[in-house]
């Protein structure tokens, strides 16, 4: 079995349309998403309907979906991500408002000894950012990988025993995670359509789990193209440019 997984997709249908561009040149079998599929950019709908398209083996929903639907306030948004989520409550349909409105809350259990959340197994909200933020994640998983997104940060965590290493991605942005069977893993492959970790390419990953293999990877996309969309559509500014600079 090999799991594609996405996360915070954040309505770029460029850089969704790249990555899955991208995997099937390595070949996947099942589709897992992480949450927000929508929040920040232009093409909610396309987004939405490509995601159900592809009908993944397992989706959550993040924090921005929630927003985005009315279900939670924007208590803690800046007022870019606020106005994004007023835009994306007014431009989805109704069909794919109530598609968001009934995905799963996190953390959801599947095939291969894998868990995904949106922030972590103990709040789909929380982030994981450091080692103390990780073994609270550890402590609440129930599976010995489980994907994350949240943060828009490629990075994985690795508990062998008491011991947490922290593997960061490559200097060109690609990883690849040999799993020990006696460790235990948390692995975010960073953001499809919003990336904040330095590089402005879209980002994915494939987890073979035969192989014991997950390979953390990235593709360019057209953000200049999505940037006029963003534009066209009146969103802010500063959510447009940031997009070039994958912070």
């Amino acid at each position: 079995m090999r799991y594609l997984v996405l996360t915070d997709i954040h309505a770029n249908l460029e850089g969704l349309e790249a990555c899955l561009a991208s995997a099937s040149t390595h070949g996947y079998d099942r589709i897992l998403v992480l949450g927000d599929i929508v929040g920040y950019g232009p093409d909610p709908n396309a987004v939405v309907d490509r995601i159900r398209e592809l009908d993944p083996v397992a989706i959550v929903r993040g924090n921005h979906d929630k927003v985005a639907l009315g279900l939670n306030q924007a208590e803690g948004f800046h007022a870019a991500a606020r106005a994004a989520a007023m835009w994306m409550l007014e431009t989805l349909t109704p069909a794919n408002r109530q598609w968001l409105v009934e995905l799963p809350t996190g953390p959801v259990s599947v095939d291969g000894g894998v868990e995904i959340c949106h922030g972590s197994a103990f709040d789909e909200d929380a982030y994981i950012f450091d080692e103390l933020d990780a073994r609270q994640a550890f402590d609440a998983a129930r599976e010995p990988v489980v994907f994350y997104g949240h943060t828009h940060f490629a990075v994985a965590f690795r508990m062998l025993g008491d011991t947490l290493d922290v593997i960061g991605p490559s200097a060109m942005g690609d990883t690849v995670l040999l799993l020990d069977e006696r460790a235990k893993y948390l692995v975010n492959p960073g953001s499809v359509g919003q990336p904040r970790d330095g590089d402005p390419r879209a980002a994915y990953a494939i987890y073979d789990v035969k192989k014991g293999r997950v390979d953390m990877l990235r593709t360019p996309y057209d953000i200049e193209a999505t940037q006029a969309k963003m534009w066209k559509a009146g969103l802010p500014d500063p959510l447009a440019r940031r997009l070039a600079a994958g912070r």
